[in-house]
Formats: C-alpha cells, sequence, structure tokens
C-alpha cells in the first residue's frame, strides 16, 4: 500500500510563509474587484465571509438556512437563492461545508456550481475533509480548467471575522497565485505547506490530532481535580499559570466547566465536527502505517459523547463522558 501522498519534489520557496500581525491596524481594501462566492454560512463560512466583505470583496453567499442569509445581508454579503447563483461569474468560490459528502455535493449535486465556474475559477476549500476526499476533486476541476487551493483553516469563529485565521494551503503554483489575495485577507498566519492539494488536509490532520487530544486531556485533568476534591475553578486558573498551559486548556477549561456544573456551555464548536476530524486523524494514521494510540483514545471518546447524545453540543461536554456531574461543589473557598 502507497502512502496517501508522496513527497513533493521540491519545498515551497520561503516567501510561501506569509506572517501578518493581527494587531497592527490596517484599511481594510485590498480585494475590490473581486467577486467571491462562499457557499456555507455557519459559524466560519459567515465570519469569512464577511471579513472579505470588508475588504473590499463583492461578496455572495449561500446557505440552506433562510436565518444565516439573513445574517449574512447584514454583514454586507449578497444573499443568494441558490448556490449556481452564487457561484456563476465569481472570480473565486469558497466553500466552508461541514464534510466530504457536502464537497461533493456543493461541485456536482443538483445544485452544484462546478458547471458554471468561470474558466481559471478557484476553488478555495476551507473545511477538514481529509486527504482522500480532495485529490479527486482537485484532478477534476484541473480537468475543467480550474483551480483547487486546499486551505482548511483553524481558529474560530472570532480569528475568521477578524481575518486573523491560521490557513495551510496545499496548491499549484497557479492556484496559489489566484487565490492569494484572499488568503491573505482571510489569515493572520499563512503558510503554503506544500505543491499539491491534500498538502493542506494532511497539515490539518496534524492539526486536529493535538486538538482532539488537548480537548479530551483538558476535560480529563479537570474531572481529575474534581474527583480528588479540588475546586476545578481554581485548579483551572492554577494550571494556567503553569507548564501545563496551553491554548485548548485556557480556551475550553471555561467551557468544560460550564459542562460540568450543568449549565450547558455555549456552542462555538460541536463535538460532532471531532467525530469526524478524530476519525480522519487515525484513517490517515492507519494509512501512513502509523500508531497514533492516544489519538486513537480521543477518539473513542468523542464516539462515546455522540452515543449519548452530545453531537450538537459544544466539543468541551466530552467532559460529561468521563465524569457525568461533580463531586465538589460550584466553589469550596480555597479549603
Amino acid at each position: 500500500m502507497t502512502p496517501l501522498l508522496t513527497p513533493s519534489p521540491s519545498p515551497p520557496p520561503k516567501e510561501h510563509l506569509v506572517s501578518a500581525e493581527p494587531d497592527t491596524p490596517t484599511t481594510p481594501t485590498t480585494l475590490p474587484g473581486r467577486t467571491v462566492a462562499v457557499l456555507g454560512l455557519g459559524a466560519m463560512g459567515l465570519p469569512m465571509a464577511a471579513n472579505l466583505a470588508r475588504h473590499g470583496a463583492t461578496v455572495r453567499g449561500y446557505d440552506i438556512a433562510a436565518e444565516r442569509l439573513a445574517l449574512a445581508a447584514d454583514a454586507g454579503i449578497t444573499p443568494c437563492a441558490s448556490a449556481v447563483e452564487a457561484a456563476t461569474g465569481a472570480d473565486i468560490a469558497l466553500l466552508a461545508v461541514r464534510n466530504a459528502a457536502q464537497l461533493e455535493e456543493a461541485l456536482y449535486g443538483a445544485d452544484g456550481i462546478a458547471a458554471v465556474l468561470s474558466d481559471g475559477a478557484a476553488v478555495v476549500l476551507t473545511s477538514t475533509v481529509g486527504i482522500e476526499a480532495v485529490q479527486p476533486v482537485a484532478r477534476g476541476l484541473a480537468e475543467a480548467g480550474h483551480h483547487l487551493v486546499d486551505a482548511p483553516v483553524s481558529g474560530g469563529p472570532v480569528r475568521a471575522g477578524q481575518g486573523d485565521l491560521l490557513v495551510t494551503v496545499g496548491a499549484t503554483d497557479a492556484a496559489w497565485e489566484s487565490a492569494l489575495p484572499v488568503l491573505e485577507a482571510m489569515a493572520g498566519t499563512l503558510v503554503r505547506i506544500g505543491g499539491r492539494p491534500g498538502d493542506g488536509q494532511a497539515m490539518k490532520t496534524v492539526n486536529q490530532l493535538l486538538c482532539g487530544v488537548h480537548i479530551a486531556a483538558a476535560a480529563e485533568a479537570l474531572a481529575l481535580a474534581d474527583a480528588l476534591g479540588l475546586d476545578p475553578a481554581k485548579a483551572l486558573e492554577t494550571l494556567m499559570a503553569g507548564a501545563a498551559a496551553s491554548f485548548m486548556l485556557g480556551d475550553r477549561g471555561p467551557r468544560v466547566l460550564q459542562a460540568y456544573d450543568g449549565e450547558g456551555a455555549e456552542v462555538k464548536s460541536r463535538l460532532d465536527i471531532f467525530v469526524k476530524d478524530m476519525g480522519i486523524v487515525t484513517a490517515a494514521a492507519k494509512e501512513a502505517h502509523l500508531a497514533t494510540p492516544i489519538a486513537a483514545a480521543a477518539e473513542q471518546l468523542y464516539l462515546v459523547g455522540e452515543a449519548r447524545g452530545l453531537a450538537a453540543r459544544d466539543d468541551s461536554s466530552v467532559v460529561t463522558v468521563l465524569a457525568p456531574q461533580r463531586r465538589t461543589a460550584a466553589s469550596n473557598g480555597g479549603c
């Protein structure tokens, strides 16, 4: 069995690593004259679309949910009745879909856009769908004279709206150049990780291994603190002051506490997203003949959560799989 990705013939030039200072004041006028169709106006798609509109692009949006189209209109995005309407005549079609099946449907389904893309148009895929899903799509688009820019994003809705995402790109030279202004408007850190569609997915797969494990570890640590008779809130504060601190602990920790207290944490990242992503991680590792026991254990935790009805809840609710409720009072006064 051959690896999904063979080594690139040569690494991309260093200038393909672009880092922007997110706190530097800028005038967002980098995209006048560009028409971008954004398909999928969910938690990430809508703020990405709004950010591109602020940068001067003409942005058309489509989503199956009417309420998302209404929010898009309020954000300066032209709402469209269909994906085809949004994509017709666009320079860039940006896809923010949930999974590989939705990617296929967006391009080749009943309302698929592949047939209406302008000559030389670029499809920018911002979703995590896995290497195997991207490569045949890239070939099909290339045969029709279009580009696929494999550009999964990381950072969450707030950073999406600020144009401060981590964007890891796998794309040919021509595809990279065609989409570069749009990618720069989206990213706080933009990395061309390789020259082939699939390279971006590969890097995002590695990223999601760490994210999925870190969320599970944060939940497990705070559940252990509670089981040992400690106030989990005080434990979180203490952990964030030392070497055990991490972005995921700081970001998810407060929501873990909410879920643990039965409050129902605000849904910023659904648990079933990590069911999908950790499945992509372990499948890629199996294909590469690499054991990933820690990732596999985390995947099982998310799968149990999904089976218990937590799929649509915030991923921090995975703590309730480990311990359904707190043993300690909400605060023990530091005693």
